[in-house]
């Protein structure tokens, strides 16, 4: 019998958490049975980057591959999720004892998944990705990387430097996750984004096993 799957995605909803300045989510119902429609249809208004999504490289880089161009390859295998101790960010030194590899996928939790998560208000301090950690990453030739917050890249700071470094060099991102319920380990990963043409970010559904 095959393992159970887990969704480590962050349901979408009316007032949910968004990155300040970035549209909010929104939906109505715009057909109704109750109301004598012969169907429900429901109309979203949303940001690439709500939610559990992936960023493309033309998020931060101005001719960057765009999301049709997203690999399945990236987000479909074996990944590993790695817990990290520090309180501020995710730093090369840290990174170091863990050997990535080429070729790895990388889902990085931290307490952002117990903590930021259980508020609609934006967490300006959650853990991130330093730029030395991203270059780290790059050198070790990680092929995707996810992170259970908003950004790979901090609010106060390394916000713009890591999505450059990180998306660069086509590493393929993976935002928004909630890794709470996960040990660290290896797990299978099955990650898909809307297919939006030209688009620099999709929303996503990711699940482990």
């Amino acid at each position: 019998m095959s393992k159970k799957w887990i969704d480590i995605s962050v349901p979408n909803y009316q007032g949910m958490v968004h990155w300040p300045g970035d549209p909010a989510f929104e939906t109505k119902r715009v057909k109704s049975i109750e109301g004598g429609a012969v169907c429900n249809l429901t109309h979203i208004s949303l940001s690439a980057h709500t939610g559990t999504h992936m960023d493309s490289p033309r998020h931060f880089i101005r001719d960057g591959r765009a999301m049709e161009a997203f690999p399945p390859d990236a987000t479909i295998g074996r990944a590993r999720v790695i817990e990290i101790k520090d309180k501020v960010c995710i730093h090369d030194q840290e990174l170091k004892a863990h050997k990535l590899k080429r070729g790895e996928r990388i889902l990085f939790k931290t307490r952002n998944s117990k903590r930021s998560w259980k508020t609609a208000a934006f967490d300006e301090d959650f853990i991130y990705i330093s730029k030395e950690g991203a270059q780290h990453i790059v050198d070790c030739g990680v092929m995707t990387v996810g992170v259970d917050y908003l950004s790979v890249g901090g609010f106060k700071k390394d916000g713009v430097e890591t999505h450059q470094i990180l998306l660069g060099k086509e590493v393929w991102i993976i935002e928004g996750l909630n890794l709470a319920k996960i040990k660290p380990g290896n797990y299978d990963l099955v990650c898909l984004p809307i297919h939006l043409v030209g688009s620099d970010g999709a929303p996503a559904r990711a699940v482990l096993r």
